[in-house]
């Protein structure tokens, strides 16, 4: 296995008080939220819809919803699935599940039953805590699935009293919007009841610092779902890693963060539920993204941090513009997921006074890997520089030991303390994954002398829209089981409001003469959560394909962008 430290010119590009170097974390995630309810026991900890819950109240909620789970039978290593919005209970959930040693599982809400099973198939969770919109989704699992503790979480119960009581209206609008909030269930044990116990003594035991902390689905190219297994090590590092990379951000001096990406992606997850709860911040909740909800809370509580991604930069922009509200006081904002257009980052810093800086990161690396200096010596085009700690090669896709010439472009594998160790349950998998101990990112890349890292294009064929990863293939199976598509191919199409836009080629089935495009985009959107139907059909007379009949996919979407007069 390779041992040496190759160099990392990027270091002298890093902003005043950057460390290059970080010391090793110890204790556990849930140490983070015990550090900040004795330092800050006061200070809101978290903000949904106005509501505040304290550092202190929310510890007490973690400490009874894990001694509910213990009940339950819930104990160290057991897999536990949370299938929520951004909700206080989502917060309490994650870190009650980690209380206990017992492993957190992420999933998106919006997924379709097939969806779910596809990861439950995979983690095996017999406790599920979940949205009551979704709770039929995971009753109706197959009975080998079946989930022995399902807990239904009523996320209006979280809300302010005069909100509950507005949404209990006998209107059309305040129906409207409670039935796209909650749903009435049956057969669940319910979130209240959980957190009614007892809290848990602190003499339970804690987990370890190399403990298995949760299992982050990643797509894959394959679409087939694999877990990448996070330590407590993992996202304490990244955490850490975040910190050391704005230390102009003091911790709880008044440090103000805006959850609305979702808890479940990666992204979201270290930087709203581990960053800022290590921050002694005052998260501030959305269920999903709303610019007017997003910019009311900015008239009183301006964000200092502001994770998002460029669609969401652009409708906040807008509709401040629009609305006469002011952006000032937004400190650091840093996007991810997809590239972040310079033609943004010029009025989006002009209207907050504050950095729109981008950033770049993977499932399996917790996610962040590398962002650009919250200072100047930015340089546009690229994400940035890898993060205090971490090691980075470029190297020969095809011989992945052996680096390419500087400047040259090649594969990026990294090393560093937030890398994973492997797919849960899948060491094939987990051996492809890594040469010589570095995970290959599958990410082709050039660094320049400076350490800045441009992405020049992806070995993995995902498809990444709205900061949201979508594979190929899965969506292939989808549209191909429609009886008017003999065969179909999946590509991403450049767009200027999600990065990429989902888009398929289809060959018809024999006899199909007239084929009613919406009418397949239906069937997929039954199979399929949104954003992972196509936007786009074409039909097209055959698929470029290999000489052992493989789709090139490559191919087939430089001739959809001649098409479309995007390829110009």
């Amino acid at each position: 296995m390779t041992t040496f430290d190759p160099p990392r010119p990027w270091t002298a590009s890093y902003a005043a008080g950057v460390p290059i170097d970080l010391d090793p974390v110890s204790g556990s995630l849930v140490d983070i939220v015990t550090a900040s309810a004795r330092d800050y026991p006061d200070a809101p900890a978290l903000q949904f819809f106005g509501r505040e819950t304290t550092y202190l109240q929310l510890k007490e909620q973690i400490d009874r919803a894990a001694a509910g789970l213990a009940a339950l039978g819930v104990g160290a290593g057991d897999t536990v699935a949370i299938v929520l919005p951004n909700c206080p209970q989502h917060i309490v959930a994650f870190y009650a599940i980690l209380r206990l040693g017992a492993i957190a599982i992420e999933h998106n809400p919006l997924y379709t039953p097939r969806e779910l099973r596809k990861q439950f198939e995979d983690h095996g969770a017999k406790t599920a805590i979940v949205w009551t919109k979704v709770v039929e989704s995971v009753q109706d699992l197959p009975a080998d699935l079946t989930v022995a503790n399902l807990i239904s979480v009523d996320i209006i119960s979280a809300m302010p009293l005069a909100t509950r009581l507005a949404l209990r209206l006998p209107v059309a609008k305040a129906r409207e919007s409670r039935d796209a909030l909650y749903s009435p269930v049956s057969g669940t044990i319910e979130w209240k009841q959980l957190v009614a116990a007892a809290p848990l003594p602190p003499s339970h035991p804690t987990p370890q610092t190399d403990d298995l902390a949760i299992i982050q689905y990643t797509s894959g190219t394959t679409g087939a779902p694999k877990g990448a297994a996070l330590t407590h090590r993992n996202l304490l590092a990244n955490a850490a890693q975040a910190r050391a990379w704005v230390p102009q951000i003091v911790r709880g001096d008044g440090c103000v963060v805006y959850a609305v990406l979702p808890m479940f992606h990666a992204y979201g997850l270290t930087l709203c539920l581990t960053f800022a709860m290590s921050m002694g911040a005052r998260l501030v909740l959305f269920p999903k993204f709303d610019p007017d909800m997003v910019l009311e809370v900015t008239k009183k509580h301006p964000a200092t941090f502001l994770p998002l991604v460029p669609p969401i930069a652009e409708r906040l922009l807008k509709t401040a513009a629009a609305k006469g509200v002011s952006l000032q006081s937004t400190q650091v904002a840093i996007s991810g997921a997809m590239a972040l257009p310079h033609e943004l980052v010029v009025p989006f810093e002009k209207a907050s006074g504050g950095y729109l800086v981008e950033g770049y990161g993977l499932s399996e690396c917790s996610p962040v890997l590398m962002a650009n200096p919250v200072a100047e010596g930015r340089v546009a085009g690229t994400v940035g520089l890898p993060v205090p700690g971490t090691q980075c090669r470029v190297v020969d896709p095809d011989e992945p030991t052996t680096d390419v010439a500087p400047g040259a472009p090649g594969e990026l594998v990294v090393r560093g303390p937030q890398v994973f160790g492997g797919y849960y349950g899948k060491p094939e998998a987990t051996e492809a994954a890594f040469v010589d101990g570095w995970y290959r990112t599958g990410d082709i890349v050039t660094i320049d002398e400076a350490g800045f890292v441009r992405i020049v294009d992806r070995i993995k064929e995902l498809i990444i829209t709205g900061g949201f990863n979508v594979a190929p293939t899965e969506v292939e199976n989808a549209v191909r089981q429609h009886p008017d598509v003999e065969d179909v191919a999946v590509v991403g199409l450049p767009s200027e409001h999600s990065g990429e836009e989902v888009a398929a080629a289809i060959v018809l089935a024999p006899d199909v003469r007239n084929p009613d495009v919406e009418a397949i985009r239906a069937f997929a959107r039954s199979i399929l959560t949104p954003y992972k139907v196509p936007r786009r059909i074409f039909v097209v007379d055959e698929l470029p394909k290999s000489l052992i009949g493989k789709v090139l996919r490559r191919q087939v979407r430089e001739k959809l962008l001649n098409l479309t007069g995007a390829g110009s």
